[in-house]
């Protein structure tokens, strides 16, 4: 299912953007599931979406970098 970015980010608030990026930048682009219901909790999100936001996120900076937006493997 194909989850549309710009749509997510207008439900959520500019303060819940910058504590999930500053979580993306500072901490974790792949965090753990004790992790996600941390940052869930600080940015007053449910877990599902900080999932959300966090695969979004990650396919969004893969694209940045050039690779496919879905992790694979280097075995792949």
């Amino acid at each position: 299912m194909h989850h549309n970015g710009d749509e997510m980010m207008m439900t959520l608030k500019h303060e819940q953007i910058q504590q999930l990026e500053k979580n993306f930048l500072n901490f974790s682009k792949n965090p753990d599931e004790l992790q996600i219901i941390l940052i869930a909790s600080e940015c007053g999100l449910s877990v599902e979406e900080t999932e959300k936001w966090f695969k979004w996120r990650n396919a969004y900076w893969r694209k940045a970098e050039g690779l496919p937006a879905e992790a694979g493997s280097v075995l792949d």
